[in-house]
């Protein structure tokens, strides 16, 4: 109730000082700040008033956010953080299907509020959208069949010939992949969901992806292993995308996420998937 309470005395300020006059000689783009400056509404005006958080999501990245290809339910981590941000706004979620090569164009171009399911924080995608304070770090690290764990612990065990690495596209995955795998044979999957029964299989040795989606893909799969999860080859950090200018949208989001990290809300959707 006070975690409620707050969020809600957060949005009534943040509603009350965007709607108050601002001082006729400031610019007009200091005036309002950028949203208002190009005479667009706050989403912490536009998202109660509509009654939907549209949320930008790509459905293929377990264990933030998964979409059932049999019923089109979307579930995980950050789905179930969706819904209590549209909670607290007094509306209701309605995901936008996305990739992750479009996730931040789809963004930029108004086809949703907020973009949520494992968004690693870079600064290219910094240059277009914002990011609301992070909620967990991560960073990249080898899955692979637990038989292999020996072969392919470092980056230059794995960028041998022979070697078989595996990435899906569109996103820091590839990112990496493209930017250290010179000597191995590099194939991009375009299937997020299907992709680690390719190492399974035994049709692909290594996938190089966030700690989180290793730790939670070795749990369901007792074949992979996670390689050194707490020591991953990079460092970044998880957070939600947010259009560009919208200061105001941008304080409650970031508000709430501070409040969800700590106060258990965020660790107890987290353990739901990952123990």
């Amino acid at each position: 109730m006070k975690r409620a309470a707050a969020l809600s005395a957060l949005a009534c300020l943040l509603a009350v000082t965007a709607a108050a006059p601002a001082a006729s000689d400031a610019p007009a783009a200091v005036r309002g700040g950028a949203t208002a400056a190009a005479g667009k509404a706050s989403a912490l005006d536009a998202v109660p008033r509509r009654g939907v958080l549209r949320v930008c999501t790509t459905g293929d990245y377990r264990p933030f956010s998964h979409r059932d290809p049999a019923t089109g339910k979307y579930s995980g981590v950050d789905i179930a953080m969706a819904g209590d941000l549209a909670e607290s706004l007094g509306a209701t979620p309605r995901y936008v299907a996305t990739t992750w090569a479009k996730l931040v164009g789809d963004l930029s171009a108004g086809r949703c509020d907020i973009a949520m399911g494992g968004v690693s924080i870079t600064l290219p995608r910094a240059r277009s959208v914002y990011f609301s304070e992070p909620t967990r770090t991560d960073g990249k690290t080898p899955l692979v069949r637990c038989t292999d764990k020996a072969k392919y612990r470092t980056l230059s065990q794995i960028d041998r010939p022979g070697t078989r690495v595996i990435v899906n596209p569109g996103g820091t995955n590839e990112e990496f992949a493209r930017a250290h795998v010179h000597r191995a044979t590099l194939t991009v999957h375009p299937d997020n969901t299907t992709i680690f029964d390719e190492i399974i299989a035994g049709r692909a040795d290594v996938m190089m992806t966030d700690a989180s989606e290793t730790r939670y893909q070795a749990k369901i799969h007792p074949e992979l292993c996670s390689l050194h999860p707490d020591k991953p080859f990079t460092f970044s950090e998880k957070s939600y995308a947010l259009p560009r200018g919208d200061d105001e949208f941008k304080a409650y989001v970031d508000q709430w996420v501070h409040l969800a990290t700590h106060d258990g809300t965020y660790r107890k959707y987290e353990d739901a998937w990952m123990k």
